[in-house]
């Protein structure tokens, strides 16, 4: 009798079928590439130029499918095989280490093989910063600064905002709903919101995401810079109200505030008679006393 011994393998991304080349992860498993973890062109890295507030998109092809991040020069390419603009990238200008923005994993090109080193974490942290339960209660309890990678200190929370064009108007309301607890609370855990079901071609949801990573990169103690750009936040802006707000364009305020929490409660499922995070946060009761007064004369 024979038995068959069934081999999970973890799940590649979409253009690791293009070349046939299927990494594990994992120490010792069969059918690592014993260069994942000697990977020679580490050093080639340079954190300075990376820059993950911009939208993920190729810098040629300007698809947002299957994008990776040279790690040396910071620019965005599509895909990794060998007619992909990642690969030609790596052979004209022999730059190896390439991180997937979606899945989180670096390559080395041309060789196409993944690296795996404990050393890169930091990077990954700043592209998608994780906050514990823990780490969220202790936020106000102290106000620690923090050293970023380019030797400014700052204050998580308290961080510059980029004037892109003429978005202050909204920068200001952004940087003041990060300081209000338990909306910040709320959205630097992504589990609270990522279960949320919205209909097919909703665009609304995207507003809630990004500002969600918005949150978290405002509030990041491992930051590589002092200041974060709200460009990804501001499209979704331009987008889900329709050019209502624009970034190029100066708009008020009050208006952006109040059209700003109501789109955050519909794209959570909030209606006017079902509460959402924003209502509890920022809908109370005003109680009113009245008194009457004596007339004048008397």
């Amino acid at each position: 009798m024979i038995s068959l011994k069934r081999e999970r393998v973890d799940e590649v991304d979409d253009d690791d079928n293009e070349d046939g080349v299927v990494t594990k992860r994992g120490r010792g498993r069969v059918g690592e590439d014993r260069r994942s973890r000697h990977c020679p062109y580490l050093d080639t890295i340079n954190r300075s130029v990376l820059d993950f507030d911009f939208e993920k998109l190729c810098s040629i092809s300007l698809s947002h499918i299957n994008v990776y991040a040279c790690l040396v020069c910071g620019k965005y390419f599509q895909g990794r095989g060998q007619k992909s603009h990642a690969y030609t990238h790596s052979v004209q200008f022999s730059h190896h280490v390439f991180l997937n923005l979606h899945t989180l994993k670096f390559y080395c090109l041309p060789d196409n093989y993944e690296i795996i080193d404990s050393s890169l974490e930091d990077i990954t942290y700043v592209l998608k910063p994780t906050f514990t339960k823990q780490h969220i209660a202790g936020l106000d309890k102290h106000g620690k600064l923090y050293r970023a990678y380019d030797g400014t200190t700052y204050l998580p929370g308290i961080v510059g905002l980029n004037n892109i064009k003429a978005n202050d108007y909204a920068n200001a309301v952004l940087q003041a709903f990060s300081n209000v607890p338990p909306l910040r609370n709320y959205f630097l855990e992504e589990e609270n919101y990522k279960g949320i079901r919205r209909p097919p071609g909703d665009i609304m949801f995207l507003l809630v995401q990004r500002f969600g990573e918005l949150m978290r990169k405002l509030w990041n103690p491992r930051n590589f810079k002092a200041h974060v750009s709200p460009h990804e936040m501001l499209q979704a802006v331009v987008l889900c109200s329709k050019k209502t707000f624009q970034i190029t364009k100066q708009g008020d305020a009050v208006d952006f505030m109040t059209w700003f929490l109501n789109a955050l409660h519909g794209a959570l499922g909030g209606t006017k008679k079902k509460s959402s995070i924003i209502t509890k946060v920022f809908q109370g009761s005003m109680r009113i006393f009245s008194k009457k007064l004596p007339h004048p004369d008397l």
